[in-house]
């Protein structure tokens, strides 16, 4: 079977759904079809220009393919007989993150108009499509929710988890994948600045924006973490990030209600113990308070609180990590299987 990934790309942007899509195309193959990915340029900046991106897309047409897979806002708009959806994410700047105010919609009738543009389109998308799966609990509650559709849970497995085994404790906390501004990166920063002494962190990722980069960089020469805090605000080859995390004490990672969280699987995948927050999303399908690592308030105090913990008694921080590992072990579903299901 021929089968088309069709997913979105922003120049110099790789993320967790790139990662997704590179492995589901190199599976495809395993398993005996022919696979390509289509990868749909997509600028959300100015809102003005997305339903010309959207009609865009709709206007695709085509031919010698004969299943697809579509991944995420704008890109699963495309049409097809053969279209199953494996949902990442919608456009959430039109649904959740505007009801928390933290949408880049504008706050006037035109924006009013946009979100229910969008919302048409989606809705549209979703009802012709063959099957609807999603990456995680979250993603299929947000979709219920805004729009009315219901899809099945299909998380998708770690990506090279070759890479990642228990090993020795580095004597830092790690902070890895994209810095912007919903990761959070910025949070733990300001929680080192009353954290113990004997606390470090390492961040590594690359930014989004050079924004992003330069609110970290000035958190710490403002307040005089550079003996305890290193950045490296990168692409980084994979087998650099999985040392990271393999060398680590424990991992942090608190975004705002994350869709599926691939740094907290990689974290459980070396049995290291995840620090979260109770508005992580995805994150906490792994991440259990005071069983696989701590889950706390969003707040700086509350994470200075967990990061001093990792330390204070070194072996629970192991046990927790090998019970991350232990979950993740008994939650993950192999690629065959996916596989199977995707192009059923």
């Amino acid at each position: 079977m021929k089968v088309l990934i069709v997913n979105n790309m922003a120049p110099f942007v790789w993320g967790g759904a790139e990662e997704l899509a590179a492995h589901l195309q190199k599976n495809l193959i395993v398993a005996g079809h022919d696979a390509e990915i289509l990868r749909i340029p997509f600028q959300w900046e100015p809102p003005a220009k997305i339903p010309s991106q959207m009609l865009m897309v709709r206007a695709f047409e085509l031919s010698n393919v004969d299943h697809v897979i579509a991944l995420k806002f704008p890109a699963y708009l495309i049409r097809h007989p053969r279209k199953t959806l494996w949902l990442v994410h919608q456009y959430r700047q039109a649904y959740d993150l505007l009801d928390q105010g933290l949408s880049n919609l504008p706050s006037n009738e035109f924006g009013n108009a946009l979100q229910r543009v969008v919302q048409t389109a989606d809705d549209e998308s979703f009802l012709e499509s063959r099957k609807i799966f999603s990456i995680s609990e979250v993603t299929r509650q947000r979709l219920l929710q805004y729009n009315g559709a219901d899809s099945i849970v299909l998380p998708p497995p770690i990506n090279n988890k070759e890479l990642f085994s228990p090993g020795t404790s580095g004597g830092y906390i790690f902070a890895g994948g994209r810095v912007n501004a919903m990761k959070r990166q910025h949070l733990l920063l300001e929680a080192m600045i009353n954290s113990d002494k004997n606390v470090r962190l390492l961040i590594a990722g690359p930014p989004d924006t050079p924004a992003d980069a330069d609110r970290l960089t000035k958190l710490v020469s403002d307040n005089n973490l550079t003996d305890r805090v290193k950045l490296d605000l990168r692409f980084l080859p994979r087998k650099t990030y999985a040392d990271y995390v393999n060398n680590s004490t424990a991992v942090a990672c608190i975004p705002f209600n994350e869709d599926y969280g691939y740094v907290a699987i990689e974290a459980a995948a070396a049995a290291k113990p995840i620090i979260a927050t109770s508005d992580s999303g995805g994150i906490l399908s792994f991440a259990k308070h005071e069983v696989t690592g701590w889950v706390v308030d969003p707040n700086v105090d509350a994470l200075a609180s967990a990061m001093n913990t990792v330390f204070k008694n070194t072996e629970r921080t192991r046990e927790y990590g090998f019970a991350a590992l232990q979950l993740m072990e008994s939650q993950m579903n192999e690629w065959p299987q996916i596989v199977d299901r995707l192009v059923s």
